[in-house]
C-alpha cells in the first residue's frame, strides 16, 4: 500500500500480483508539479515478468515526457511498444492552474469519477490496446472541483465491489485499504487500484 498527500492531491495505491506470481504485470506512475498532476496505469497483456516489461516501458516513456499533451503521450507509448507485448493504459491529467481535467483509458483499465455531490460516473474506455495502428481514442474533459475523486484500476479489481462501497467523502487510504481487506483473498489477476482526490 502506498499513501501520500502531494500539494493539492491526496493519493493512495493498493497493488498485488496475481496469486502465485512474484512480479506484477501492472505498472503505475503519478506526479504533481505546480501546474499539473498526472497519473498513469499500464497493464501488460498477460501477467508476471513479461507483462511487467511492457507496462514499465510505457510508464517510463510517459515519466520522461509527462508535460506533453495526451495525444502525444499515447503516440510516444505506441512507438515505444512496437515489437513488445501490448498494454492497456489509463491516463488522468489535472490542470491545476485552469482547474480542468482530462482522461482516457484504452482497453480494460477502469476509471471512475466521484463528484463532490456524490454522483458516480464510470468512464467508457476505448476498445483495444497499445501498440495500435491508426486507431483513434476518446479523451474525456471536464471542470475540476475541490473534492473530486478519481479511481483508476486494472482488470484485477472487482469494479462492482469497489464502486458499491466507495463514497466521495472517504479518505483515499480508506478506499484502498477497505478494498484490499475485502478482496485480497479473491484476487485472480494482477491488481492495481489508485484513489486520488483533488483539493
Amino acid at each position: 500500500m502506498l499513501n501520500g498527500k502531494e500539494n493539492q492531491i491526496e493519493v493512495s495505491v493498493f497493488q498485488q500480483p496475481k496469486i502465485g506470481n512474484k512480479c506484477n504485470g501492472d505498472y503505475f506512475f503519478y506526479k504533481e508539479t505546480e501546474t499539473q498532476f498526472i497519473s498513469v496505469l499500464a497493464d501488460g497483456l498477460g501477467s508476471g515478468a513479461d507483462a511487467n516489461e511492457s507496462s514499465s516501458a510505457a510508464i517510463h516513456i510517459i515519466k520522461d515526457h509527462h508535460t506533453e499533451p495526451m495525444e502525444k503521450l499515447i503516440k510516444l507509448c505506441n512507438n515505444q511498444l512496437i515489437h513488445k507485448r501490448g498494454v492497456v493504459l489509463g491516463i488522468i491529467k489535472m490542470d491545476l492552474v485552469n482547474k480542468t481535467f482530462e482522461l482516457t483509458s484504452i482497453g480494460n483499465v477502469g476509471i471512475a469519477i466521484l463528484k463532490p455531490n456524490g454522483e458516480k460516473k464510470r468512464n467508457i474506455p476505448t476498445p483495444g490496446y497499445l501498440p495500435s495502428y491508426g486507431h483513434s481514442f476518446k479523451v474525456k474533459r471536464g471542470e475540476l472541483e475541490p473534492g473530486h475523486v478519481f479511481l483508476m484500476y486494472s482488470d484485477g479489481v472487482y469494479e462492482r465491489s469497489l464502486l458499491k462501497h466507495v463514497t466521495e467523502k472517504q479518505d483515499m487510504f480508506v478506499i484502498t485499504d477497505r478494498y484490499a481487506k475485502r478482496e485480497r483473498e479473491n484476487i485472480a489477476d494482477d491488481t492495481t487500484l489508485l484513489a486520488m482526490r483533488y483539493g
